[in-house]
């Protein structure tokens, strides 16, 4: 039994981000390569843990999600990243990948991030497979977009790039960042991120716009980040974000991901600034509502925020990294 230099099993550990320049869109299918960079925090809450185990018997791979088998399209994408893997590695075994995730699955709070990171961190282990950073978030880009910026530490960018090769995360140096997670519905949504973003691409007319200005988005963001600039950051996120959600909301047919309780979130987070607490909010592709603090500012938006659902302030996170027992025998951690 062989797979490269690796090791029979590993167990990681990754954490989702939220994009405060948002991904949305992609200029290269297969290639996961978005159309346009963007700029995450990777948060220290909500991890997805992944143990992924050798079997030189089965004929196929199997995929346990929160301890129940999966079957059909969440089996495939993990079967299909991992023939990937093998590729690479020149390897035909098949393995075993048993994850949990903390937060809900498939709720815009980047589970696939996370998911695919530490499913990235664990297989380069086992496979043998290259565990430097960019590597890494190389490899995971292939399995879900934003999970390039998962395996990074803190604030990352995603570089666009011009192929395989040049798109990926890195640390990027900014002030210290906090959000406090409003989870108004944790139900999994009904049009995933990769479907809406076909459709936008496909049907929206303001697409090509939101491409551009993306593009300039994420300029200002880095020169912000440069002067630690928490108000600008601050300004950038929540903008970006309300100009995705007009994007998929004019699709066609549309989609629509903030609820009336996002809204309200939204609303009250504006309220806050006028009355003199600096918070910004910003959207995944789903319902739950990420507020943009300074870190001393967290308990008190939290405490404002607590009627409206399910609320945890969160900090900046770890980068994707193997668990230690498995570290000592499948490499240095990412």
């Amino acid at each position: 039994m062989s797979a490269g230099d690796g090791a029979a099993a590993a167990t990681a550990r990754a954490h989702p981000n939220i994009a405060l320049v948002k991904y949305w869109g992609k200029r290269d299918e297969e290639l996961m390569l978005p159309a346009a960079g963007s700029l995450s925090l990777t948060l220290d809450a909500f991890a997805t843990t992944t143990e992924l185990r050798l079997d030189p018997d089965a004929a196929e791979d199997r995929f346990e999600l929160n301890g129940e088998p999966q079957s059909g399209e969440r089996l495939s994408r993990v079967s299909r990243f991992l023939d990937l893997v093998r590729e690479r590695a020149g390897s035909p075994l098949r393995a075993v990948v048993r994850s949990r995730n903390e937060a809900p699955t498939g709720a815009g709070l980047a589970s696939s991030a996370s998911g695919f990171a530490a499913l990235a961190t664990a297989a380069s282990a086992v496979y043998g497979l290259p565990q430097d950073p960019a590597s890494l978030s190389r490899l995971a880009r292939r399995g879900s977009g934003s999970a390039a910026r998962s395996i990074v530490p803190g604030v990352a960018v995603w570089h666009a790039g011009d192929g395989d090769d040049s798109s990926f995360a890195e640390a990027v140096d900014a002030p210290e960042l906090a959000m406090v997670i409003v989870t108004v519905d944790e139900r999994q949504k009904a049009v995933s991120s990769r479907e809406a973003m076909r459709l936008s691409a496909r049907t929206s007319p303001f697409y090509a716009g939101w491409v551009t200005s993306t593009e300039e988005s994420l300029a200002e963001m880095l020169q912000a980040c440069r002067e630690r600039d928490f108000t600008r950051i601050g300004r950038i996120t929540e903008s970006h974000a309300l100009r995705m959600h007009a994007v998929i909301q004019s699709s066609e047919p549309p989609v629509r991901y903030l609820s009336p309780t996002s809204i309200a979130v939204f609303d009250a987070v504006v309220a806050l600034r006028e009355r003199g607490v600096e918070a910004y909010s910003t959207a995944d592709a789903g319902p739950n509502v990420a507020v943009l603090v300074r870190p001393g500012d967290a308990p008190a938006v939290a405490e404002a925020l607590a009627g409206f659902g399910r609320v945890r302030a969160v900090g900046a996170g770890p980068g994707a990294a193997l668990l230690p027992a498995d570290a000592a025998r499948g490499g240095e951690p990412a």
